[in-house]
């Protein structure tokens, strides 16, 4: 017994943070009781909805406390995360509690009038990745946007954020889509508490003005590293996923695999050609992962990053790297797709015009400095770090 509390007293000091010493807003029962008296509440959630350390979803905790929970809203993955990327999520009802499951990534990505009409308060409790394309951040937009229309209350549940760093080019108004909603880099450096923050006092919501909510956390501040216990969506099974997203996610644009379709999604790169490297893999179809990965069926020959030491942020070196061993601009095979994660047009060009990283880089840091002034006024945990 001795030597096991040893190690976990020593895994916990070398993986910084602990899940356990962390509370999340949704942990802090008592502060959403309050904010939920004798009111008509919706809540969207999804897998990921859990308290601290336990398997206990918030729903399940609310209904028995007696909360007032009208209908659950459900984002890209549905209510479960069970579902695959891009696969519309249907209408449904929750099996435990009987209540209706609204999607929000299927008929309508927004809260409309009528989903609403029995609603006095609607609790988003999601976690993010940290990154402007993963889409929950949209959803919560959207629904901010729903609150303000028609004067309804927000409430945030904050959690961590994995993939703490700000980079990336600021994305252009033209460029705006459900993978890139609000006027941030593609790392934006918040939490959802703080991004809800932001939204709201830039107005990106809209100019009507409604209640808005955050619990925050205790616990965490940023530059503390956090593990997620649960992975956030089907194909980020770990942290090395997580961490290797916002760098790899761009590769969707191209005809280069990321592992869709294997047990270690973006976590490796690879095309059906010997010259892009000696680690083989072949996608298949995976039920509630992916049903027709890229490339599928296809031995495909490239990059197996599982174990290598990833810094975090966000890096271009493998796209500039595969984009050299392609050989020409077809590297790009969806040009508008990789435009709205990226953005911008102007890296897109700066890429195929052979520019270093560093090149690229440099061009974004006037708008990056002036969102890293902005986003000191909407920072509800201390950040020690010079970003």
């Amino acid at each position: 017994m001795k030597r096991l509390c040893f190690l976990f007293c020593f895994l916990s000091f070398v993986c910084g943070v602990s899940v356990a010493q962390i509370r999340m807003g949704a942990d802090k029962i008592g502060e959403i009781l309050k904010q939920t008296d004798g009111k008509r509440v919706g809540i969207i959630v999804n897998h990921t909805s859990l308290l601290s350390g336990s398997s206990v979803h918030l729903l399940d905790t609310l209904v028995a406390r007696g909360v007032n929970i009208k209908k659950i809203f459900a984002p890209e993955h549905g209510f479960r995360g069970q579902a695959a990327a891009g696969e519309k999520v249907d209408d449904e009802r929750d099996v435990k509690t009987g209540l209706p499951v609204i999607s929000l990534y299927g008929k309508n990505r927004k809260p409309t009038a009528e989903q609403l009409a029995d609603i006095d308060l609607l609790i988003f409790d999601i976690q993010d990745v940290g990154t402007r394309f993963y889409t929950y951040i949209s959803t919560m937009f959207y629904a901010m946007k729903a609150c303000s229309e028609h004067h309804k209350e927000m409430l945030v549940l904050d959690r961590p954020n994995p993939n703490d760093y700000v980079d990336g080019p600021i994305i252009s108004d033209s460029l705006k889509s459900f993978v890139g909603a609000v006027s941030v880099p593609v790392l934006h450096g918040l939490t959802v508490g703080e991004l809800a923050c932001m939204i709201r006092g830039e107005k990106w919501d809209g100019k009507e003005d409604y209640p808005l909510h955050v619990i925050r956390m205790s616990g965490w501040k940023h530059g503390d590293p956090y593990s997620l216990p649960v992975r956030p969506s089907p194909n980020l099974p770990n942290d090395q996923a997580v961490k290797l997203y916002p760098s790899l996610c761009f590769f969707e644009a191209t005809n280069i695999s990321v592992g869709r379709g294997t047990e270690f999604p973006f976590q490796v790169l690879g095309y059906p050609d010997k010259k892009f490297g000696n680690f083989t893999f072949t996608p298949v179809a995976m039920k509630g992962f992916d049903s027709n990965p890229l490339q599928k069926n296809k031995l495909c020959y490239g990059l197996d990053l599982r174990h290598i030491e990833v810094e975090g942020g966000l890096s271009l070196k493998y796209l500039l790297d595969f984009l050299r061993i392609w050989g020409d601009d077809s590297f790009i095979s969806r040009v508008s797709f990789f435009d709205l994660l990226m953005g911008c047009k102007q890296t897109r060009y700066d890429i195929l015009a052979g520019k270093t990283e560093a090149q690229i880089k440099q061009r974004w840091q006037p708008q990056l400095a002036a969102y890293k002034q902005m986003r000191k006024q909407y920072l509800l945990y201390p950040d020690d770090r010079n970003l």
